[in-house]
């Protein structure tokens, strides 16, 4: 029996629950009720050694929910090689896209579940720092889940066939990133040139000056001090 038949054989145990194994591709994945996903998170930690939590993230799987899969490593594990990979995974529905959180086995799923909620709009029951991480305060939707609109093909207009309902998006409520200049560059509308006696500003005045190359100062040179054969030399002439 290979190592993954004894975590999906342990979980069945465990959590008294019927749990599905795929070996098709990548590490194994073992399959488990929603309802049981902090429960089995516990029982792979404490039974099987998977001591390591690596990630924690969502696939948009459009009418058959979301599939939220965490990504476990044991190290050094009995009879087995030095590093066995598993990963958990169960689905939640799209109208009721919610899991217990997991940061109470493993501390560092926080910010994944951070991530995951932000980006697929899934809620971590008892995760109570569920705030933005990586959008703009003011951006709305989840823009992992496919039904997202891109803001991209509302500003213009895609040259192609459009995805469904596309068309009739609403370009003024698109979201958008916050566009942050670096120090020292003017705004665009300050950029090209200016007609002769114009008052607006030169742009290239606004902008930061180059820093000036600075060259260390050449110490002066000693006098050159004469020797015999310069002597013999002037002589000769």
């Amino acid at each position: 029996m290979s190592w993954a038949e004894r975590a999906r054989d342990h979980l069945a145990s465990t959590l008294d629950v019927e749990v599905r194994l795929d070996e098709g591709f990548g590490p194994p994945t073992i399959d488990v009720p929603a309802d049981r996903w902090a429960d089995a998170l516990t029982a792979v930690r404490d039974g099987l050694g998977c001591s390591y939590f690596d990630w924690l993230s969502a696939v948009d799987e459009l009418e058959q929910g979301f599939a939220v899969v965490c990504h476990l490593a044991a190290l050094g594990a009995p009879d087995a090689a030095a590093v066995e990979h598993l990963l958990i995974r169960t689905r939640v529905p799209r109208d009721a896209a919610r899991l217990p959180t997991a940061i109470g086995v493993y501390a560092g799923a926080a910010w994944h579940e951070r991530e995951t909620h932000e980006m697929f709009g899934i809620e971590f029951a008892g995760n109570d720092a569920l705030t933005p991480l990586l959008l703009p305060d003011e951006f709305e939707g989840h823009p992992l889940r496919k039904d997202f609109v891109l803001a991209a093909r509302v500003a213009k207009a895609w040259p192609g066939a459009k995805e469904p309902g596309e068309s009739d998006h609403d370009a003024a409520r698109a979201p958008s990133r916050r566009r942050v200049a670096p120090p020292g560059v003017p705004a665009a509308e300050a950029w090209g040139p200016r007609p002769p006696g114009s008052p607006a500003p030169d742009p290239l005045a606004v902008a930061a000056p180059a820093r000036p190359v600075r060259r260390a100062a050449r110490p002066p040179r000693a006098p050159r001090t004469a020797t015999p054969s310069d002597q013999e030399s002037a002589g000769d002439g």
